[in-house]
């Protein structure tokens, strides 16, 4: 059974912005595993919400992120496989999302 995980990230960056560095981020994610990984990663801008979907290892992660005026909020679907991992998996992509979306 898959697990949502929930997480919302304040920013002041405003939404234009926001979305720009969120489109950058995910692509920079999709690349650091690999060629294979970066094209085993599919994104779909619906204005200002993405839906994502990766798959790998025989598994399917799939979710969105919406970016609004104060805060990115994000879905993430974790297959039964790695719902054991969901504290972790929550944890590592909320400092990640915090990264791109840091005052620069």
């Amino acid at each position: 059974m898959s697990q949502p995980i929930h997480i919302s990230i304040p920013h002041r960056l405003g939404r234009d912005e926001a979305r720009r560095r969120i489109a950058e981020g995910f692509e920079k994610i999709g690349g650091q595993f690999g060629p294979s990984a970066a094209k085993a990663l599919k994104t779909n801008w619906t204005g200002d919400r993405m839906d994502f979907d990766v798959k790998a290892m025989g598994q399917a992660i799939t979710g969105n992120v919406e970016v609004q005026d104060a805060a990115v909020v994000m879905e993430v679907m974790l297959p039964a496989m790695l719902a054991a991992m969901a504290g972790m998996v929550k944890d590592r992509v909320q400092h990640e999302g915090q990264l791109m979306l840091e005052k620069k």
